[in-house]
């Protein structure tokens, strides 16, 4: 097998890839051994201010990473990992550079693009391989959270229908378990996966506003109601993490003319659990939407031929 490649370069580096790097950042700087340090880091943005905005967010690491705006091939350049983090409505425009393909042939591309799949993205690159016919480009799908910045993300991992190279699939792997941990998906789950771990970091965002705002009415500082909730969501993520069913902790805190079971009448009373399911629902056909918009865009075998 390989040794483990150390070069990495972000292709768009937005608030995901910033959450990302920042992430892996810190944890290398946890590990003792000097074999840490051999670790390089390139990211690329589009414009001069998001790479000065980049600069800023990376703080004491600045100066472990080459940020470079608009010079793309210069990026790929003598890079063993290219992580894929542009929004995908601009991914045609920047694959289809010139120099680009052979900037990416034999190289592992981990594609964090949400509602683009492994094959659209072969598709994209397809026209570039005439840059590099005797060099395969691999594409792996990714999609972590932001709460990677806190090495906290749930990252999926779409297994490839395509056999890939034993060293590239624990490259993927190893390098989203730096930020937290990692889930791999069937890609006809992806969908569904992805929406949930969105969910547990936007859409829960709503009911915990609700449970702050009534704290403040109460008397409690949002100051320190945050810091009571914050706590309090990282024990139920403990719990559940260690096989506790949602069911199961509602009623084993539940006591008979309790506090807890007026919470959660209440809540019950407004089909709150059914408004939940149905933003996952929904936020999962948008998805298959997209990619079927997508795939009808694509060129038919008869047209490539």
């Amino acid at each position: 097998m390989n040794p483990s490649p150390r070069k990495v370069a972000f292709l768009g580096c937005g608030n995901m890839g910033s959450a990302i790097l920042s992430g892996l950042l810190d944890a290398l700087d946890e590990i003792k051994s000097g074999d840490a340090r051999t670790w390089n880091f390139t990211a690329c943005t589009k414009t001069e201010r998001s790479a000065a905005t980049l600069v800023e967010k990376l703080g004491q690491h600045a100066t472990r990473v080459q940020v470079l705006h608009g010079q793309n091939e210069e990026a790929l350049a003598d890079v063993d990992v290219v992580i894929l983090g542009v929004k995908p409505y601009l991914a045609k425009e920047i694959l289809s550079k010139p120099g680009i393909g052979q900037a990416l042939a034999g190289k592992l591309v981990i594609s964090l693009m949400a509602g683009v799949s492994v094959d659209e993205v072969h598709d994209l690159l397809l026209p570039l391989a005439t840059e590099a016919p005797n060099a395969a480009t691999y594409v792996v799908k990714a999609i972590p959270t932001i709460a990677a910045r806190y090495r906290q993300s749930m990252t999926l991992i779409e297994r490839s229908s395509s056999p890939l190279p034993q060293h590239h699939e624990e490259l993927a792997t190893s390098i989203f378990n730096f930020v937290g941990s990692v889930k791999v998906l069937e890609p006809n789950l992806m969908d569904v996966g992805s929406v949930l771990v969105t969910a547990c970091l936007a859409t829960l965002t709503v009911p915990l506003d609700g449970l702050l705002d009534g704290s403040v009415i109460e008397g409690l500082p949002r100051r320190d109601a945050m810091e009571l909730m914050s706590q309090g969501i990282a024990g139920l993520g403990a719990l559940l993490k260690h096989g506790g069913h949602p069911a199961v902790l509602r009623e084993s805190i539940s006591s008979p003319r309790g506090v807890t079971i007026q919470t959660l009448l209440s809540v019950e009373r407004e089909n709150t659990r059914v408004t939940f399911t149905d933003a996952l629902l929904h936020g999962t056909e948008y998805l298959q939407k997209m990619r079927s918009k997508a795939e009808a865009r694509q060129p038919s075998e008869k047209d490539k031929a």
